[in-house]
């Protein structure tokens, strides 16, 4: 975080996205400011006179979400942004601006959900692609591995900073491991295959022209129901769920799946959380991935 909010670093980033806008046949035209600066990237925003651009530069937990997009565009044009340039190397994407989120110009969820079902099944014959650029695996099979690392992390947390209730709540985890890894065996039964779970699939990640997904850097490579469970928890409605199992098969047959999977990825999501951290126990959002895990002792599936 630091060097991104260096004057040397910014420079060398306006000199590439100059550079990327003249080979674009694109000018800049006003002042390149940086709205944000997180522990896991930071943008840069300018003016051009083609619209509004954006640099992301990726830390080392989402620099795959830089090789991503090229191949997203590959396979799913429709549903993702053109991007400008992409430098491998410095983990660096630039981006056309979207306009308008979902957040901000509302649309139709069941309809976006609909075309996110068909960008995920899409993708699911290329996993091994995601897998190579590394999207992080978080498929069924690997995910009571995976319990095992959220454990250690959110113990570090509940060592440096947890009061009574945060001990107990880790304890009650520990002892519920066997049943987190029956749920995994039960997924990985299913005979829906894996793909690209964007794992913080919310209003403010869509854009509402064209219904395109953005913003892939939490994304995970596991069952695509795992996608629902941010959207489900922040709406219920089954109209909005069954449009999107349409896709994949009967609805009302689908159901225990989707519960199932939003289960298990709660871990992926803990995880992602995580990553986003880089272990900083004192960050703002430390408690999360507590929060996240202790999710798994509700009788919800939902968060």
């Amino acid at each position: 975080m630091q060097l991104w909010a260096s004057d040397p670093w910014r420079r060398e980033a306006v000199a590439w996205m100059d550079a990327q806008l003249v080979r674009a046949g694109m000018v800049r035209t006003g002042e390149v400011t940086q709205p944000r600066v997180q522990s896991w990237a930071t943008v840069l925003r300018a003016e051009t006179n083609q619209g509004v651009v954006w640099l992301k530069a990726c830390g080392p937990g989402t620099a795959f979400e830089v090789p991503l997009y090229p191949l997203l565009h590959r396979l799913a044009p429709d549903r993702v942004l053109t991007p400008i340039a992409v430098d491998l190397d410095r983990e660096w994407l630039l981006l056309p601006d979207g306009g308008p989120t979902m957040k901000d110009s509302p649309r139709d969820l069941a309809e976006v959900l609909a075309g996110y079902a068909k960008l995920q099944r899409d993708l699911a014959p290329h996993v091994d692609e995601l897998l190579a650029i590394g999207v992080v695996d978080m498929r069924a099979a690997i995910m009571p591995k995976r319990f095992t690392e959220a454990m250690e992390a959110v113990g570090a947390y509940v060592e440096r900073r947890g009061g009574e209730a945060e001990r107990t709540t880790f304890d009650q985890l520990v002892a519920f491991e066997d049943t987190y890894r029956e749920w995994c065996e039960r997924l990985a039964e299913d005979p829906i295959p894996p793909s690209l779970d964007h794992n913080d699939l919310h209003q403010s990640n869509v854009f509402a022209t064209g219904a395109k997904f953005y913003d892939w850097g939490d994304s995970v490579v596991a069952h695509p129901f795992a996608s629902l469970l941010l959207p489900l928890s922040r709406n219920e409605d089954h109209r909005v769920r069954d449009a999107y199992l349409a896709g994949f098969g009967p609805p009302a047959e689908l159901v225990a799946s989707v519960e199932l999977a939003c289960r298990v990825g709660k871990v992926a999501r803990t995880l992602v959380w995580i990553r986003a951290l880089g272990g900083d126990v004192d960050h703002e959002y430390a408690s999360a991935p507590l929060e996240h895990m202790a999710s798994l002792l509700s009788e919800s599936y939902l968060l």
